[in-house]
Parts: C-alpha cells; sequence; structure tokens
C-alpha cells in the first residue's frame, strides 16, 4: 500500500513516443494509486492503472460520469466537452443518444463507407506523388484525409472542414495559461454555433449524412437540440484529431522499425493485425482523461473507494500492463492476449472504433503497396513533435520516397 502523500502527477511533453515514466512506476506498486492533479479542485484522487482495475472501474455502474460542475482534481484547465456532452451521461440517457449514430459506425456502415475513403486516400496520395519528394506526409496525407471522412460522414460542407481542424487545434489541448482557456471556450462556442445552423438547415432539406440522422432525431423527440450539438462536435473534433494523431503514429512506428516494415511488405495481410497492435503499444493519451465519481463505497482490486471519491483510469498503462500482455515494451503483432482498451471500455467506449481502425488500416496498406521505398527525410531524432497536446502525435513527418 501507498505510504506518506499522495505524488503529483503533472504531465509533461515527452521525447516522440517514450512510455510516460510516471505511468511505468505506477504499473510496478499498486492496481489504483492515490494521486494529486496540477488543476481544479485540491486534494486527492485515485488513478487505476493496471488492466482489471482499469476495465473494472469503466463498467461498474457505482461508478458516474455526470462530474459537470462537481469539484475535481483535474489535469487540465478546463472541461473539454459542451456540457450535455454524451461523455458526461450515464444509461440510459447515454445509451438514447449513442444509439442514433450507432448504426452509421457499425460493421455494415463501414463497408459501406471504405470505398469513399480509400478514394479520397488515393487522391491525396496521388498529389503529393505528384508534387514529388521530399513532402509532408501530414499535410499531405494523415491530416486532410480523417478531415475529409468525418467531414463528408457528418456532412460539413468540403470549403467548412478546415474548420474542424482548426478547432480541434484549439480545444483538445492542454492550455497552458488562462488566455488559452478563453480561447477553447471561444472556440468551442464557435463550433457550437456552425452546428447548431448546420442543423437547422439539414431538418429544413435532409440529406444523407449523420447531422440530417441527428436532426430527425431531434424532430422525433429521441435526443434534444443541446445533446445534438454536443454529440456532433465530439465526432468533429476526435474524428479528426485522434486519427490524425493515431495514423501519424502508426507511420512513425512503420518508418522506424525496419522489422515491421518488411514484415508488412511481405504480408499485407498482417496490417490489421499490426493497427491492433499499434493501437496497445503506442503511448497515445498525454496524462488521464475524464474522472469517474464513486456513487456508494466500492472496493476496486483490495482497494476501498469512497463514496464521492474522483477515479481517474489510465488506458495507456492498461495497455502496457505485463500482467496481460508479457514484454508490453515490444512489438509483437502476432502477439495473444486480452483486447487492448485504447478505445475504452465499457458504456463510455469510443463510439467509432471501427472508423479509426478502418482509416488506419487503409492508410498503412495504401502506402506501403503505392510507396514501398518511403523512408523519413531526416534523422527520427528530428522529427518535431506536438507540446501541450490531449493525444500525442508528430507535427510533421518529412518522408522521401
Amino acid at each position: 500500500m501507498q505510504d506518506g502523500p499522495a505524488p503529483l502527477y503533472e504531465v509533461s511533453d515527452l521525447a516522440a513516443l517514450d512510455f510516460d515514466p510516471f505511468l511505468r512506476q505506477a504499473l510496478r506498486t499498486e492496481p489504483v494509486i492515490r494521486i494529486r492533479l496540477p488543476h481544479g479542485a485540491p486534494g486527492e484522487c485515485w488513478l487505476a492503472t493496471r488492466h482489471d482495475a482499469v476495465r473494472f472501474v469503466t463498467s461498474d455502474s457505482r461508478f458516474t460520469r455526470d462530474i459537470v460542475g462537481r469539484p475535481l482534481p483535474t489535469m487540465n484547465r478546463y472541461l473539454i466537452p459542451l456540457d450535455r456532452a454524451v461523455s458526461f451521461v450515464d444509461p440510459p440517457d447515454h445509451t438514447r443518444v449513442r444509439s442514433v449514430v450507432s448504426s452509421a459506425f457499425n460493421r455494415s456502415g463501414m463497408a459501406a463507407l471504405r470505398p469513399r475513403a480509400q478514394a479520397v486516400l488515393d487522391r491525396l496520395v496521388d498529389a503529393m506523388v505528384a508534387a514529388g519528394p521530399p513532402a509532408d506526409l501530414i499535410q499531405h496525407v494523415t491530416s486532410p484525409f480523417p478531415m475529409h471522412v468525418i467531414g463528408a460522414m457528418l456532412g460539413v460542407p468540403e470549403a467548412d472542414r478546415p474548420r474542424l481542424r482548426t478547432w480541434a487545434s484549439a480545444v483538445l489541448t492542454r492550455a497552458k495559461d488562462e488566455t488559452e482557456v478563453e480561447r477553447a471556450q471561444l472556440v468551442k462556442e464557435e463550433a457550437r454555433a456552425f452546428f447548431l445552423e448546420l442543423a437547422r438547415e439539414r431538418r429544413r432539406r435532409p440529406q444523407d449524412d449523420l447531422v440530417s440522422e441527428l436532426g430527425a432525431a431531434v424532430d422525433s423527440g429521441r435526443i434534444e437540440e443541446e445533446e445534438l450539438l454536443a454529440l456532433a462536435t465530439l465526432m468533429a473534433l476526435n474524428g479528426w484529431h485522434a486519427v490524425r494523431n493515431h495514423t501519424s503514429n502508426m507511420v512513425y512506428v512503420l518508418l522506424t522499425d525496419e522489422s515491421l516494415r518488411s514484415r508488412l511488405r511481405s504480408d499485407p495481410r498482417a496490417v490489421p493485425a499490426a493497427v491492433e497492435e499499434l493501437l496497445r503499444w503506442i503511448p497515445h493519451k498525454h496524462g488521464v482523461g475524464q474522472a469517474r465519481i464513486a456513487t456508494e463505497d466500492v472496493e476496486v482490486a483490495g482497494v476501498l473507494v469512497r463514496r464521492g471519491e474522483a477515479v481517474y483510469v489510465s488506458y495507456v498503462a492498461a495497455n502496457w500492463d505485463e500482467r496481460c500482455y508479457p514484454e508490453p515494451h515490444r512489438i509483437d503483432i502476432d502477439r495473444e492476449g486480452p483486447p487492448h482498451l485504447a478505445f475504452g471500455y465499457g458504456p463510455h467506449h469510443c463510439v467509432a472504433p471501427l472508423l479509426a481502425r478502418m482509416e488506419a488500416e487503409l492508410l498503412l496498406t495504401t502506402l506501403l503497396a503505392r510507396l514501398p521505398d518511403l523512408r523519413l527525410a531526416v534523422d527520427p531524432a528530428q522529427v518535431p513533435w506536438q507540446k501541450d497536446v490531449l493525444i500525442r502525435g508528430p507535427v510533421a513527418l518529412p518522408v522521401t520516397w
């Protein structure tokens, strides 16, 4: 058990894809530890790091995500989503809101989307090849690809899609000061106003897109307009930001791991397995996300969490739990073990894991097939990485072929 005061978990920007040393140490101690966080209400909270403890906390109904307005220790200076975001709603309301869009992200929905996504990707790669090397793969491919895919799914006009990138870059960051907090709040309101106007237009003239589906759900009474706005904004920002960084990280690993690259060149059918292992291996998030609150006393992995106490989980740490994944630091696409938790667990797991997987698989398969000699144009140590972001990723990937 822990002795002494709880340690302060204050995330700093790590080099490339280095694993967080705080989480590494936490995995060596207890499944659930007491910590302090740098912002929000003073005091201690809990952090679950091991795979079984993380799954327990995120799936047990005695922990609520209804945290808006509660004084909590936090990693960030402000609460990121809109107040009616599905992130902060428990079942059955959480289930009700998610059900409106769930069919768009199921297997049949992805099968229908795949040819269109491939066509977008091919156009982007064509343009990069036409421009010639060296090129920034992020600027040409891994940033615009998810922006256009999620933009088209939602029904965001093509001319407006770059705004998704601007909004996400402002909102999904660790605000360094109050000026950045104010900017993030203004951007959230700008995004809300945009989707309010778009949704009302789609309710007058529906099209084949998600905002039209959400608008129809408002008209039928399944959801409220504020829920529509929060859900559309969340999908738009995460649908670009998370996939942009996930796929950029994967390509970086591919271009710096010759054995993995050779394996996938010789066996393209292994790409889906590689995507799963990279989702497990890449420490994609800085720090921790949103808290859960115990609604009654609950024992977690032998630790008593009292009613009203805040519990955070680390999916990054759980994915490196050596009790589930021997030698977790090693990339092994033939690895056996429980499914990774990169998309979360329980009712609040990511709404679109199949979309993220599809985009990653298309990207790696296309690059390996069309640009088999793709390589970094600079030393790996010279690749610049984003600062103060919640989901880690490089600023640029200079490549040649």
